[in-house]
């Protein structure tokens, strides 16, 4: 029994610290995989200031609840500012000069000289990994290039500590820039990317950009970017008018996607910051209209039907993990986050991911030819397919006519999908005709959003 005993502990102990795989690009470059071959959906999670607000007790909490709701992404600012400091009061720099981490010997934790902002870093990064979880290190944001105090005499030696120190770390993915356009302080960006990738060419990396903009618009040929990531924002249609800005596609983010899917060489692409969950549309404005878990299903099931090889989701209290009743809170956010860590979008965002992982997955392509008369904006069903089966996404339930004769099969069976829930419903009645129209459970309106699954 005692034999046994130990056997058990050990499997146990091997199996807690064993690293996941690391991420690789599938071979026909449009999704990721692991290492070992097998498809990996990208479901992340803005948790921008996780390495700074939360402690160990409260980041623990945090991942828990993430990997229980499918999540296996969760995209960290590395440094939201020069000066920052952490729930421990440990600053990560010297003297705000990314050329000097502030890392002290040792790194136990009940030893308060020992333990520093690094260690803390690494501790979540760790703790993520043993959750199944991958953490998107944004190196710095952008507001430290724009200002000056990251720049090309201190931005080399900051990239290349990074990447020394946490290059072994299987569960990492490298995110350049910052909510910043790339053509603002290109030669950092290019320096910090390049020097990383020196120092660890085993992870993938891509680029963080301002709203309305995609990495693609930048850096889509170099070398250093894996895949592209887009930011379609947090405007709704009639808000994205500025002319400072590139693309006006309002709430379309599927047409970001449209765009980087076409681009050669041919990489993934995807959401990585969409309208957040309870935030103000346009952001600056509390008493306007929050966006809701249905928006953030919408973004998800659009970008990813549209060719995406994943999505993130975000909620305005996660993503600066507010405290009711604390200062320096943004965007009328009104809530606190160990609340919001529950909202009702961010349990749904596993539907898509088991949706999609539950279909032949490498095969899968955007077909918008299966739909005949398409709409616009909140009428548009959205396409995709696989060799066995075509699925086909709407958000207001509007009844849609299917293209069976484009289909490379002959649909023997259909299902209603329900993203809200994950809920399938069989049709009780199916013909196969040259054309053929569905019409959505229940009445139309937005939000009342389904999946038409048709298989061979």
């Amino acid at each position: 029994m005692k034999s046994l005993f130990l056997t058990i502990l050990i499997i146990f102990v091997i199996k807690a610290e064993a690293q996941l795989p690391l991420l690789k690009i599938s071979s026909n470059k449009r999704f990721f995989q692991t290492a070992d071959g097998k498809p990996f959906f990208w479901l992340g999670d803005t948790g921008w200031l996780l390495f700074v607000k939360c402690n160990r007790e409260d980041a623990i909490k945090y991942l828990d609840t993430r990997r229980e709701q499918g999540f296996n992404v969760i995209q960290v600012m590395v440094l939201h500012d020069v000066k920052n400091k952490n729930a421990y009061g440990d600053y990560a720099l010297k003297n705000a000069d990314v050329s000097m981490a502030n890392v002290t010997p040792g790194n136990n934790f009940n030893d308060t000289a020992a333990y520093d902002y690094w260690d803390h870093v690494e501790f979540i990064i760790d703790e993520a990994g043993k959750r199944g979880i991958y953490i998107a290190l944004v190196a710095v944001w952008g507001s430290n290039v724009k200002s000056g105090k990251v720049n090309l005499s201190n931005a080399e030696a900051y990239a290349k500590f990074l990447a020394l120190r946490f290059k072994n770390k299987n569960n990492i993915i490298w995110i350049d820039g910052g909510d910043i356009p790339g053509n603002e302080g290109t030669a950092v960006w290019q320096t910090i990317a390049k020097t990383i990738k020196k120092h660890d060419n085993k992870h993938l990396m891509t680029f963080h950009p301002r709203g309305r903009y995609s990495s693609s618009d930048w850096f889509h040929q170099e070398s250093w970017l894996d895949f592209n990531m887009f930011q379609s924002g947090h405007k709704d249609y009639a808000q994205d008018t500025s002319s400072k800005e590139k693309h006006h596609y309002g709430e379309d983010n599927w047409k970001f996607v449209d765009v980087d899917y076409r681009m050669k060489p041919i990489k993934p692409t995807l959401d990585g910051e969409p309208s957040y969950e309870n935030i103000p549309h346009g952001l600056h404005d509390s008493l306007e209209t929050r966006w809701t878990d249905a928006d953030l299903r919408r973004y998800a099931f659009w970008s990813v039907f549209a060719g995406a090889a994943g999505f993130t989701y975000g909620e305005n209290a996660i993503m600066q993990f507010y405290t009711l009743g604390e200062s320096g809170g943004s965007f009328g956010v009104n809530q606190n986050w160990k609340e919001t860590v529950n909202a009702p979008g961010a349990g749904q965002m596993q539907h898509l991911k088991k949706l999609i992982l539950g279909k032949s997955y490498f095969d899968r392509v955007p077909d918008q030819g299966l739909v005949i008369d398409n709409g616009d904006r909140y009428e548009r069903v959205f396409a995709t397919r696989g060799k066995n089966y075509a699925m086909f996404y709407s958000y207001n339930s509007s009844p849609f006519n299917v293209a069976i004769n484009k289909m490379n099969f002959v649909p023997k069976r259909g299902w209603w999908f329900r993203p809200s829930d994950g809920q399938t419903t069989r049709i009780s009645e199916y013909r196969n005709t040259v054309t053929a129209t569905f019409d959505p459970p229940g009445e139309k309106m937005d939000g009342n959003d389904w999946v038409l699954i048709l298989e061979r």
